[in-house]
């Protein structure tokens, strides 16, 4: 007699969101708050192990764009009260950000300020010496600098555990290990199927980070987003505990962050192709090194931890900014995608507008249509690309 194999799963829920990372989860906590039925499927066997888990983990409110500045803003005020308003920890640290602006590129910047400050954001502008007495560098070629003191960063994996907890809290149900594999829409349900079972649900909310784009592709799709590696370079540990803020020289792109006795750098590779490239990129290191140095000549003493390095993906648009929202080719499925690198810090207002996009018609706390699919489809040169990129 052959083996009796399992019958395969069959699941029917209000809202369905694809990705466990943090952006699905706080989305997942949201809807259910709002009282649907969700399920939430995830391709690794544990939530954070993309984007999410692999990203510097900073959260900053210096951003030229207002609907930016604003998602940041409530995300580092929803990240500083988690542990009062739910009990769990956000890892939230205000480190500051610090950005060292040449010249060429301060008229842009300057008005960054302005936006940031309107929207109600502290930010300080300061002289090259005032920068240097918060973290010493070379000042050659540049003309000021820029201080966030709420900006920061907190822990990622703290956050998506607790999103994720508190949806499950109110009846969410995650299934890890169950990638999608095919989509169709048929009679105002969408049909998703994984390896192991199919999901019902009239909306689909697409959360899947760096396969988002391919995600939307199941579904005859098309979605703008790609992934792209990004290496962290850890040094070992200092002979002096620092507390160093994120710092970015914005002339060659090289940034740095005190982690512990440790210190993080980085610089994005524009030459980088698109796609699921794995690894490190150690040969990226001399190029990250070479300005790296120039401009903190103190990286001269600190010894590399190669062990302790890792890479991950942005997933990435044509203008850099989310993709959020109603894809406008497909009833019921809405997109909380394409980040470019922000998506831990704008997790938590993005998850309050998704649940009102879906439950009330329309994301309306804040005006996302700088951020919906639209854009992509007038002329290009009514986008405003944000410049305020890491």
């Amino acid at each position: 007699m052959g083996e009796v194999l399992p019958s395969r799963m069959h699941e029917t829920c209000d809202a369905l969101v694809v990705g466990a990372g943090i952006v699905g989860a706080a989305t997942a906590f949201r809807l259910s708050e709002r009282g649907l039925r969700v399920h939430v499927i995830e391709a690794a066997n544990a939530p954070a192990t993309g984007s999410t888990g692999r990203s510097a983990a900073g959260v900053r409110v210096q951003f030229a764009s207002e609907l930016n500045v604003r998602l940041s803003l409530a995300g580092i005020e929803e990240y500083r009260e988690f542990q009062d308003r739910y009990g769990l920890p956000s890892g939230y640290r205000p480190q500051g950000y610090l950005f060292l602006v040449p010249k060429p590129l301060w008229e842009a910047h300057a008005e960054g300020i302005r936006v940031q400050r309107s929207a109600g954001a502290p930010v300080q502008e300061l002289t090259t010496d005032e920068a240097q007495t918060i973290v010493p560098f070379d000042a050659t070629g540049i003309h000021a600098a820029t201080y966030g003191p709420i900006d920061g960063v907190v822990d990622p994996h703290a956050l998506t555990s607790g999103y994720l907890k508190m949806a499950r809290d109110r009846g969410t149900t995650l299934h890890l290990e169950h990638p999608m594999t095919a989509a169709r829409y048929e009679a105002g349900t969408w049909r998703i199927d994984t390896p192991h079972a199919t999901f019902e649900a009239p909306t689909i909310v697409n959360a899947a980070g760096a396969w988002a784009g391919e995600v939307a592709r199941m579904a005859g799709l098309d979605l703008p987003v790609v992934p792209v590696r990004r290496m962290v370079f850890t040094t070992g540990p200092l002979a002096a505990a620092h507390a160093y803020p994120l710092t970015i020289d914005m002339a060659s792109g090289v940034y740095l962050r005190s982690e512990g006795e440790r210190l993080l750098f980085g610089r994005s590779n524009p030459n980088e192709p698109a796609g699921f490239n794995e690894g490190m990129d150690w040969p990226w290191l001399e190029a990250t090194l070479e300005p790296g140095l120039s401009r903190f000549p103190f990286l001269e003493t600190a010894g590399l931890d190669r062990h302790a390095s890792w890479w991950g993906y942005y997933e990435v648009t044509p203008d850099h900014d989310a993709i959020l929202g109603r894809h406008p080719d497909a009833e019921g499925w809405v997109d909380a995608a394409g980040f470019s690198g922000h998506g831990v810090q704008h997790a938590a207002m993005v998850a309050r507008l998704m649940a009102e996009e879906v439950v009330d018609g329309a994301a309306h706390t804040l005006d996302v249509a700088p951020l919906r699919h639209a854009r992509f489809h007038g002329d290009a040169r009514d986008r405003r690309a944000e410049t305020h990129i890491v």
